[in-house]
Order: C-alpha cells, then structure tokens, then sequence
C-alpha cells in the first residue's frame, strides 16, 4: 500500500499509461499545491462506486489526469488496498450543463495493477467504451436541451444550473459569443455561459447583445418553460442560479 504522495510512482505511470492507449492522449499530473484544481476534479469524477467510495474515504491529494484530443478525460488515483496499483476514473466534461446526465448509467472507475501495458488493455476494453458511451448520451442530452438559433437570431438557454447556452449559430455569432465568454463545446456545437458571477454573466449578456444587434442579429431568451421571451437586448441581471448540490464525488 502506498499512503503517502509518490509524484514519480504517479506521473510515470500515468505517462506510459497514455501512450499505451487508442488515440491520441495527453498526461498532466496535479501535485499536493493545486489544491482548486484537485477539487475540482473531485467534483468531476463520474462515478458512484468503487473510484467514489475511495474518495469519500481518502481526499485527494494528488493526482494524474489523462486528455484526449476530443476533450474526453480520464483520472488516475491512488489506490488504498492491500494490492499495488491505481484507480482510474472518467470524467465528466465541465463544458455539460447538469440535465444532459440524467438519466445517462455512469460509467464507473475501475481497479488497475501497476503494469501500464496491461492496464491499458483493461482501460481499453472496459472503462473507455462505457465512458464513450455515456459521453454521447450526455452530449445528445444536452443538445436536446437547447432551443436552436436561427441566421438573424440567437436563441439563449437558460439551463438548471444558471448558465445560458446558444446552438446552431453562424460564423459571425460564433465570434461574438466566444468574445464574449461563452464557452464552445466543439462535440456538441453548444456555446454556454456560466452563471457562478451573475453579475459578470449578464455584463457579457448584454456585450454579446450589442455587439450582435450591430451585425443585424436579434437576441431571445428561451426559459425553462419552454416560451421563448423575444428581446432585443438581453434583461440587465438574469435570476439567480439554481443551487447545485456539492458531494464528494459527484454521481451524474
């Protein structure tokens, strides 16, 4: 058993573990100071079993997560039994508003030996196939939730946790949107603004606003019932954000 922080133990693995795998991935390990980072991927961690139950027990304290080129990822953990090995774990895309999960099975972590190259076989064959899975449900959830934006108007979405999201807009929009903050999930075509500073969120709003009403382009907001609230220039403040329940390993 290893109960202290092994940077090397980790990180090698985690390289060699990339390099094994299909496709292309990139290693980029979290040490014991980046402690906002390592709480958050705390919170990313898409699992509800073995890989959770771990974390409820034992924080994390470092860690090493793996990036494919599409934006898919995958954590690697310590493991806390009597055997040598790891934990390894998806993780669910930040860039997803919280109901393009329901309903999705998560696709939980599993057990791995100290032996990359036959980890990776195991990854492979298992986790990476119901991770994938489970990222095209959730990224068919999500688009589903957005009303589609049309050449001379965009449509905003407001979404259960505050953030607002936009979808099938032109060229020009694209731009003012991304100016603008809004976030652009290339699998899905989703561009979503977060509402953890509402403050900030409707400043960008009413920007993004302006500078689309200069390219011809109307703004509407589309709210969760469903009626869509014409608008040439979005509300000073939208409401508040929903209240996202916080665990320790959040289960999608």
């Amino acid at each position: 058993m290893h109960h202290h922080v092994d940077r090397e133990r980790l990180a090698s693995f985690a390289d060699v573990l990339a390099g094994e795998l299909p496709d292309t991935w990139a290693s980029d390990y979290h040490s014991p100071k980046h402690k906002d980072d390592l709480a958050e991927l705390t919170e990313r961690i898409w699992d509800l079993d073995l890989v959770a139950e771990s974390l409820a027990q034992h924080p994390l304290r470092h860690a090493a997560v793996l990036t494919r080129q599409d934006g898919a990822q995958l954590a690697i953990l310590d493991r806390y039994d009597e055997r040598d090995g790891f934990l390894i774990a998806a993780v669910a895309p930040r860039s997803l508003p919280d109901e393009a999960y329901s309903g999705v099975p998560e696709p939980n972590g599993i057990a791995l030996s100290d032996d990359p190259f036959l980890s990776a076989e195991l990854v492979a064959g298992d986790l990476l196939a119901r991770y994938d899975a489970a990222l095209a449900q959730a990224r068919y959830n999500a688009a589903a939730t957005v009303h589609p934006s049309q050449p001379d108007r965009i449509v905003l979405t407001w979404q259960s946790d505050g953030s607002l999201a936009a979808i099938q807009v032109s060229d020009t929009a694209s731009g003012v949107l991304t100016r603008n903050g809004f976030v652009h999930d290339e699998q899905t075509g989703i561009y979503r603004l977060m509402g953890n500073d509402t403050f900030e969120q409707a400043r960008a709003v009413r920007e993004a606003g302006r500078q689309l009403s200069a390219q011809g382009i109307d703004v509407a907001l589309q709210h969760p019932s469903g009626r869509i609230a014409p608008t040439a220039a979005p509300p000073t403040a939208p409401p508040a954000p929903a209240t996202v329940r916080s665990t320790t390993a959040r289960g999608r």
